[in-house]
């Protein structure tokens, strides 16, 4: 397998497909680089080099007890990129690797980057405080926490649907009803906006269950309570946010439309009806794709 050997002795697998200027997809919890396939496809077929590592933690790097962090997954992230030579990069972050990516930038700067895309992320802040009452509950998250403790395998497969299934602010012929993501009619659920087969539930599975546990656990506190709002600030790039209204695990209003305000002179694209997944579900991730080749092209 690939890898990049950190400076703790900590190894870093990575996909890198194709020839050209380097995009750079991060994937988000609890998954790994294999999320990102069909757009590493994309634009490597477009002329394009992608490349996409697996998060230490998660899927085929190492499990470690320590660093499991921001900034530890920050700094991996800039050891990478130097190891493999890469300038001139787009970087694709989703959820919480948006966080990841905005903290990158704060500590390593954009000497390398010329643009980045955040996909359902969570910056600037996902937790609920009283200046942000868009966001998640502290109960909400400490359950999480307390059901990767007492039972992981089945959290995931009752997380998957809230993953890929829309919520409220889905529209009316999505399937998303804002409490299970509709009916699973055909082996299917969801509608127009967004439908999702038993298939993809398995492979969401299957990558959560690559995630170490210790990294499971300790990336619910980093992606929901740590603050990028002084992060967000040192973008100084064309930065292209997108995030679907029926997202379910990130609320819109607590983070992407936020986070489009404090970057200079950010798009923010709203997918009507889309869910969390909108990058792996048919309906909305041929929508994603083109719409990253297009960022891409401009």
């Amino acid at each position: 397998m690939a890898s990049v050997t950190m400076h703790d002795g900590a190894e870093i697998y990575y996909k890198d497909w194709g020839i050209g200027a380097p995009v750079v997809f991060l994937h988000g919890w609890p998954l790994d680089a294999d999320a990102w396939d069909e757009q590493l496809i994309a634009v490597a077929e477009a002329g394009y080099r992608g490349v996409a590592p697996d998060r230490r933690g998660h899927g085929r790097s190492t499990q470690t007890w320590h660093g499991n962090d921001m900034d530890t997954w920050a700094d991996d992230l800039a050891q990478l990129v130097e190891a493999l030579g890469l300038h001139d990069i787009t970087f694709v972050a989703h959820s919480m690797a948006g966080g990841e990516l905005a903290r990158y930038i704060a500590r390593h700067g954009t000497g390398r980057v010329v643009r980045a895309v955040l996909v359902a992320a969570v910056p600037p802040l996902m937790l609920q405080t009283d200046t942000n009452p868009e966001g998640v509950p502290i109960d909400a998250l400490d359950d999480v926490r307390q059901a990767l403790r007492t039972d992981r395998a089945q959290f995931w497969r009752d997380f998957a649907p809230r993953f890929f299934g829309a919520g409220p602010g889905a529209t009316e012929d999505d399937g998303g009803d804002g409490e299970d993501g509709g009916d699973a009619a055909e082996g299917t659920t969801g509608g127009s906006a967004g439908r999702f087969s038993q298939g993809l539930e398995d492979f969401f599975w299957s990558m959560a269950m690559r995630q170490g546990l210790k990294a499971a656990i300790a990336c619910v506190k980093e992606y929901s309570e740590t603050d990028f709002t002084e992060d967000l600030r040192r973008f100084d790039i064309p930065t292209l946010l997108i995030h679907g209204d029926g997202d379910r695990v990130v609320p819109l209003d607590a983070t992407s439309r936020k986070a489009a305000a404090l970057i200079p002179g950010a798009t923010l694209t709203v997918y009507p009806g889309a869910s969390h997944g909108l990058a792996l579900v048919p309906g909305t991730k041929e929508r994603f794709t083109e719409d990253l080749l297009t960022f891409l092209r401009g």
